[in-house]
């Protein structure tokens, strides 16, 4: 994707969020430390985001992970099930490339979508780098799926209901996830992937079209890895880049919600093509005009609010629940 002035695609409310942004002249992002970064990221997170939305019920929870640790998760629901198998629940991956990002930072979204969906949300505090490495947040993600499978009746959840989502970082391991899902036998309805991250090399031309000036910079994203990433031969891991996955026969369906300005758009449609040539079942929108965690701005793009909803409607599809009004 190229274009002579890719500033004109943006619709004007995103062109003055980025104003906006500008002219508070903040540090970049790859010039901070990840504490630094993380806080930020944190303080930022709430200004363009909708009001939490108010549910029955918010839980915080432990899941233990396979070297003994534990990691803080918090489950939503719109009601306590009234009778079994319970409600069908989306298994939740922040973004923030493997870096930043929390329970917090997401937690408007996962309310929304577990409101508009009418289903629970278990959004997980899977660990950051520096601190953890790769491929750490890929074993929390899976350890996390089969704690869930495991508790999930004696949650009120129904275990054979469970989809697998997250934006950006979030996406890539939900991908991840679903890969591993396959492999052990283990169902899910359904991955909800925003921008996921999908290939090991910035060379698209999406890349090169929006990799700055369009809120995820193309320095922020070589930060993000060299945080993560401790051996040159990991970029090429699929846990990692799921582009480079060789067999995606029999992953869960996907939906992508990609965002048009985006250095992240290119390799999302190619990941959505890889996996329909496999046979999976792909829905793919692309909202115009927006860019990269567009999703977490509800109050001042229209468009984080439709891909709510699309993104709703397709988790009530998958867990073949009434359709939105």
């Amino acid at each position: 994707m190229t274009h002579h002035n890719p500033r004109a695609l943006l619709k004007p409310a995103m062109r003055g969020v980025l104003d906006r942004i500008a002219r508070a002249n903040r540090l970049p992002l790859h010039l901070l430390t990840p504490e630094q970064a993380r806080a930020f990221y944190e303080a930022g997170s709430g200004v363009l985001d909708i009001p939490p939305h108010k549910l029955k019920r918010v839980d915080e929870l432990q899941i233990p992970t396979r070297d003994g640790d534990q990691i803080a998760a918090r489950l939503y629901a719109p009601a306590m099930p009234d009778t079994e198998p319970g409600l069908p629940v989306l298994l939740y991956l922040h973004g923030g490339g493997f870096t930043i990002g929390s329970l917090n930072t997401h937690d408007s979204l996962c309310r929304h979508l577990a409101h508009l969906a009418h289903c629970a949300v278990l959004s997980v505090d899977y660990r950051l780098a520096p601190e953890h490495k790769f491929p750490t947040a890929v074993d929390d993600a899976w350890d996390s799926l089969v704690w869930l499978h495991a508790q999930a009746a004696g949650l009120g959840l129904d275990p054979e209901r469970i989809a697998v989502g997250g934006d950006s970082a979030g996406g890539t391991l939900s991908l991840a996830t679903a890969i591993q899902a396959r492999d052990a036998g283990l169902r899910l309805a359904l991955q909800l992937l925003f921008y996921p991250g999908c290939t090991p090399r910035r060379d698209t031309p999406s890349q090169k079209t929006f990799g700055h000036g369009f809120l995820l910079e193309s320095e922020a994203i070589q930060w993000f890895f060299s945080q993560y990433l401790t051996q040159d031969e990991q970029y090429e891991d699929w846990r990692f880049a799921p582009l480079m996955a060789h067999d995606l026969d029999g992953v869960a369906p996907a939906w992508f919600g990609l965002a048009e300005c985006d250095p992240l758009v290119d390799e999302g449609v190619l990941m959505a093509d890889h996996l329909r040539l496999s046979g999976v079942p792909v829905e793919l929108e692309i909202y115009r005009g927006v860019v990269h965690d567009f999703i977490k701005m509800g109050r001042a793009i229209p468009e984080a609010l439709t891909a709510h909803q699309d993104a709703a409607r397709a988790l009530r599809q998958a867990f073949e629940l009434a359709p939105l009004a």
